[in-house]
Parts: C-alpha cells; structure tokens; sequence
C-alpha cells in the first residue's frame, strides 16, 4: 500500500479537505501537526502507530517527531480507551476537596487503575493534574468535552449510571 493509499483509509475526502485547510494557516506543515492528530484522535478514539506513520506521510513529518508528541502530551491516547474517559482532578484544589478520594472511589466502583480499561471496554479512568476550575472543586471531564464539578460519591454513582445507559 503506498502513502496516498493509506491517507485515504485513515481520511474521508472531507477530512483531507479539512487538513490541507489547516495546512494553508500555516507556514509550513509541521505546524499542523496538533490539529490534525486531534482529527484522528476524534475520529478513532486514540492514535496508533499506523495512524502516526499516515500522519507524518501527510505532513512531511517523521515518525519519531510525531510519537514524541503523542507521548509528551496527556491529551492524545496512544492506546486504545473505554467509550466513556473519565478524567478526574487530583491537583491542589480538588485533592484538598477530596479529589483524590473520588478518584479512589471510582477506580474501586469500576475495578479498574489509573489509564486501564474496563473489561467489558466501557470506561477508562485516568488522573489529570490540573482542568482548571478550583473555584467548584473536585471536577471530572468525560470524554473531553464535558465537566461536572461540585461532585460528592452520590453524583458520582448517578453520572456512571447514566452514562452507562447512554454508551451501551
């Protein structure tokens, strides 16, 4: 399989499209290199191997420069999560509001560590050092896109139930 060949399994034509167009904001396509690896993450969940070889073939950039960005930033997956990641806070403010214990609690509730996977592929719980809001400590960011603060075990136990039901 050439390059091109595997750009097009890894893209839609919609997402190529939307590449080159972060592409043209920059003056060279290393740059690009964040948002796109963001496309892919959306996409599939985490960004393989193959995915950072295709991305590096997209972009001109080698393979050694893209996993080291994968792996230096928290925010990219390098192996597979649960449909649901659940990111709890265990920094200054939210551990002094009991942070800590809640990610205790939950990673008991679910039988699963810091980055593991439930077995059934469900939820993924991982320690974030900081999501920034102190002020409604402790917080918890699911699947990068929403934020429940003020949480207690009770909210807790409520929000796995109903996320539980919505990714079944």
């Amino acid at each position: 399989m050439n390059n091109n060949e595997n750009n097009i399994i890894l893209f839609s034509n919609d997402e190529l499209k939307n590449i080159e167009d972060i592409k043209s904001h920059y003056p060279d396509s290393k740059s690009a290199l964040l948002p796109v690896l963001w496309i892919v993450q959306e996409k599939y969940g985490w960004i393989s191997e193959d995915s950072m070889k295709c991305v590096g073939d997209l972009l001109d950039i080698p393979y050694e420069h893209i996993l080291g960005v994968v792996t230096f930033y928290t925010m990219f997956n390098s192996k597979p999560i649960g449909k649901v990641h659940l990111q709890i806070c265990t920094n200054v403010s939210c551990m002094i509001k009991g942070g800590r214990e809640l990610f205790n609690y939950v990673s008991d509730k679910l039988g699963v560590k810091n980055k593991e996977t439930t077995s059934d592929g469900m939820f993924t719980i991982e320690e974030m050092e900081c999501l920034g809001s102190c002020e409604s400590a402790p917080m918890m960011q699911v699947n990068n896109k929403e934020f429940y603060e003020n949480l207690t075990k009770e909210k807790i136990d409520k929000l796995l139930e109903e996320l539980h039901k919505k990714n079944i």
